[in-house]
């Protein structure tokens, strides 16, 4: 008999090999499938993300379930967003063998990340996950849109993204995402991870992002207006802000803007911050 009083028992290589074979499973590209196999590296992620036992935690992409056992030895409860329906299926089975003490703390939710419009049960508190490599980006600001009681969270994307959602004005890698990230949060690079950490190995480097939830900017802009002068000015980064926002509304209407908010019409976006597009987006005619 197993000791329901114990941790959770975290999975290894053989244990994700097994689970995979059971589903006849050969994991994607398509999905952004690499599973973890690494229980220093799930456990390390957890750590890193400051989740304790108030919180409820979202995961998405839980896979076969390596990062959500580690999050269940810290976290009060563990709701895990899964579009695969295999996957789905086969984890609260996993979760019963190596957590039976903390299953009744778990719940799977058989749905798309990027199309969920509500999480059950409390207010989730943070966000912990190894997101899909290839809607990293958009996952990650559709739940800060949908989820305002998300306090803090990391998530493990590719590097460059990594490097993107991080960077500050003035960086080479700072575009869209940086600025979109910050409005909702305080973001920075938390660490790295190998790739011999995951089955299969991936051919990307992998790195960590951690963030802090902030207030939105104060204005009287709405965040679709904000967002769409950070697409305009992002559209053809190497042109002055003065060409590109010409999408947006006429040559008259981008000169008075910009100079209401105080920028040079031949900056350009990567200079900008997440208040700058703020103030730009509170001149601009709106229909």
């Amino acid at each position: 008999m197993s000791d329901t009083s114990a941790g959770p028992r975290l999975l290894g290589p053989a244990d994700v090999r097994a689970l995979a074979a059971r589903l006849d499973l050969r994991p994607t590209k398509q999905r952004g499938q690499n599973f973890v196999i690494d229980a220093n590296t799930v456990r390390r992620i957890v750590r890193e993300s400051g989740v304790g036992p108030d919180d409820v935690v979202v995961e998405v992409g839980p896979g076969l379930g390596s990062l959500t056992l580690a999050l269940l030895e810290v976290a009060g409860r563990v709701v895990a967003i899964e579009v695969d329906e295999k996957l789905a299926g086969l984890l609260p089975e996993t979760i019963a063998e190596h957590a039976p003490a903390q299953a009744d703390r778990f719940e799977v939710v058989l749905a798309d990340a990027m199309r969920i419009d509500a999480v059950p049960g409390p207010p989730p508190t943070a966000l912990v996950a190894n997101l899909p490599y290839n809607v990293s980006v958009p996952v990650l600001l559709h739940l800060f849109a949908l989820l305002p009681s998300l306090e803090r969270g990391l998530v493990m994307v590719q590097s460059e993204v990594a490097d993107r959602l991080a960077a500050a004005p003035g960086s080479k890698v700072y575009g869209v995402p940086s600025v979109k990230a910050a409005w909702f949060a305080d973001v920075r690079r938390a660490g790295a991870i190998g790739r011999n950490v995951f089955w299969p190995a991936p051919n990307v480097d992998s790195g960590l992002v951690a963030w802090t939830r902030r207030e939105p900017p104060a204005t009287t802009a709405t965040r679709e207006q904000v967002f769409a002068v950070v697409d305009a000015a992002f559209a053809q980064r190497r042109k002055a802000l003065r060409g590109v926002l010409r999408s947006l509304a006429p040559s008259e209407a981008v000169d008075a803007a910009l100079a209401a908010a105080g920028i040079d019409p031949l900056a350009r976006g990567e200079s900008l911050t997440v208040d700058d597009f703020v103030r730009i987006a509170e001149g601009l005619p709106w229909s």
